[in-house]
This record gives structure tokens, C-alpha cells and sequence, in this order.
């Protein structure tokens, strides 16, 4: 089993800052992504960004430029700085480890428990 824990969430004013963290452990051979997700009050869950094991990236529209994904592989940590916070980016923030739990075995999706960002004056 794959275990995810996730920390930094809060209430913040717009324009500020905060920056989440979700560290997995567990039986784990390699991860092969990482991401955030989030999901706000009516809506469906949404892509939020995603770093590869190589580094790349991808971001949502929305938050491009204003969030910056980034890993440790050595703590298999994912991180989700978040920067010009807006009211809309409220919302219940969830990561995902993409994980091979031994050699040869095919990757699979796992969820932090979630965190609340909360972003009003």
C-alpha cells in the first residue's frame, strides 16, 4: 500500500501566498508523475499541474504563471507553490502519486486525503 500526506492548506487573503506538500511512503518501486488536483464546492475535480519524473510540467490555464509545481524524488514529495491567489482558486486541493509499487508492475493512481485553501478577505 501507498500512503499519501498532504499539509499546507489555510485561509489566506487574495494576492497571497501558500505552498502545499504531499509526501508519499509506502511500497513504492517508482513514481512516475505526480500532480495536484482540486475541487471546488458544485464543481468536478479538476487538473491543477503535474510534474513528470523527468521534470516536465503541465499547468491549468488558470493558474499558469501564478503556480509552480516541483518534486523531491529522494522524499517523494510533490510540492504546489501557489502565488497570486485569487477567490476562485478556493477549493479542496488533492495530490496524486502515479506509482509502481514493485518492479514490473503497472503504475497506478493514488490520492492524498485533501486539503482546504481557502482565499477571501
Amino acid at each position: 500500500q501507498v500512503q499519501l500526506v498532504e499539509s499546507g492548506g489555510g485561509l489566506v487573503q487574495p494576492g497571497g501566498s501558500l505552498r502545499l506538500s504531499c509526501a508519499a511512503s509506502g511500497s513504492i518501486f517508482s513514481i512516475v508523475a505526480m500532480g495536484w488536483y482540486r475541487q471546488a464546492p458544485g464543481k468536478e475535480r479538476e487538473l491543477v499541474a503535474v510534474i513528470t519524473r523527468g521534470g516536465g510540467t503541465n499547468y491549468a490555464d488558470s493558474v499558469k504563471d501564478r503556480f509552480t509545481i516541483s518534486r523531491d524524488n529522494a522524499k517523494n514529495t510533490v510540492y504546489l507553490q501557489m502565488n497570486s491567489l485569487k477567490p476562485e482558486d478556493t477549493a479542496v486541493y488533492y495530490c496524486n502519486h502515479n506509482v509502481r509499487p514493485v518492479y514490473g508492475s503497472p503504475p497506478r493512481d493514488y490520492w492524498g486525503q485533501g486539503t482546504q485553501v481557502t482565499v477571501s478577505s
